[in-house]
């Protein structure tokens, strides 16, 4: 089932869409004016409107745009959904990474404790 208010986000389709540093200026551009056209868009990027209209289909697949005709015009909105998602993705990736750095560190710690509140080597040895 589809529902266009709640699309399914494809991480790695977002990642790879903002892979591209013309792309998150374009996002970044969407974000700042409110939308654009491909036209008011090019007018901003060293790219043609060609790239530009290219650039924002490979934006709208990943979920990141939408586009709208307005009279003779196309205008593109920025969509936070896939953003918010793939934010979210990486933040729980971190904690989970922040856990696994916790418990090594604990581990460190307690192997510091135990080597420092072991006798010397040797001194059992002694007659």
């Amino acid at each position: 089932m589809n529902d266009p208010e709640h699309p399914v986000v494809r991480v790695d389709g977002v990642l790879e869409a903002l892979g591209d540093p013309t792309r998150r200026i374009v996002v970044e551009l969407l974000a700042a004016h409110g939308g654009g056209t491909a036209t008011s868009l090019a007018g901003e990027l060293p790219v043609t409107r060609q790239a530009v209209v290219q650039h924002l289909a490979v934006l709208r697949e990943a979920g990141l745009v939408e586009s709208r005709r307005e009279g003779r015009e196309v205008r593109f909105e920025l969509r936070t959904a896939a953003l918010t998602a793939t934010a979210a993705w990486m933040a729980d990736v971190a904690a989970q990474w922040d856990r696994r750095l916790k418990v090594i560190a604990e581990i460190a710690e307690t192997a510091q404790v135990e080597a420092a509140l072991a006798p010397p080597e040797g001194a059992d040895d002694a007659p």
